[in-house]
């Protein structure tokens, strides 16, 4: 655990020591990468929760129920899709690009860096288009068992987290492995959420997603 929280304070103040300005721009380069993951046609399933008030605020956060990524980490994402495929399972999108103001309003509500990122400190990882919150489903788009549900703010969401059932263990170091070797970084403190490896590099972004290019 102490591992953990000492992995999370190096990446905050890797973050706030090199802090971008929030593009606001729809027609901003930064933007424009951005890439609607039901575009690649790569198989994946979609649960967008913050499309609709099913979700921890009770409030339909995203005005469309898309989910958008940077060009990079979506080609990668589609990658980590076909790897899976080859096992009959695939992946299930939760969330992925958050605008800013999004992210102020769950920090708001969850003062808690474990499970929301501070947007004083870094902004947020959603905001910049490279992290994702998802899941693995079988052939028959079954999710598969995990250690929580998604958005499930306990200990028990945690990585390192002890008494986990074998099956869900299994399935999310399943995930995690395949994700890392397609370059995503996994979050201590939530299963289901990755940053794709450059994530410093690009910008937070505050553009609705009814705005995307």
């Amino acid at each position: 655990m102490k591992h953990a929280w000492l992995l999370l304070l190096i990446t905050a103040l890797a973050a706030w020591a090199e802090p971008l300005p929030v593009v606001r721009d729809a027609q901003a380069p930064a933007v424009r990468e951005l890439v609607d993951l039901a575009s690649l046609n790569a198989g994946f399933r979609f649960d967008l929760r913050y499309a609709t008030p099913n979700n921890f605020v009770h409030a339909t956060l995203y005005p469309v129920a898309k989910a958008y990524l940077q060009r990079d980490a979506a080609n990668a994402l589609a990658e980590v899709q076909h790897d899976l495929a080859t096992q009959g399972l695939g992946l299930k999108i939760f969330d992925a690009y958050r605008p800013l103001s999004v992210q102020q309003r769950m920090w708001n509500l969850i003062h808690d860096e474990r499970y929301v990122s501070n947007p004083a400190i870094n902004a947020g990882r959603h905001t910049r288009g490279t992290a994702v919150d998802l899941t693995l489903v079988d052939r028959d788009g079954k999710e598969l068992s995990m250690p929580t549900p998604f958005d499930d703010f306990t200990e028990k969401a945690h990585r390192d987290a002890p008494g986990i059932p074998a099956d869900a263990a299994h399935n999310a170091k399943l995930l995690e492995t395949t994700m890392i070797k397609h370059g995503f970084l996994p979050f201590p403190f939530e299963w289901w959420h990755f940053d794709y490896r450059d994530w410093k590099k690009h910008p937070p972004l505050d553009v609705p997603l009814d705005q995307l290019p």
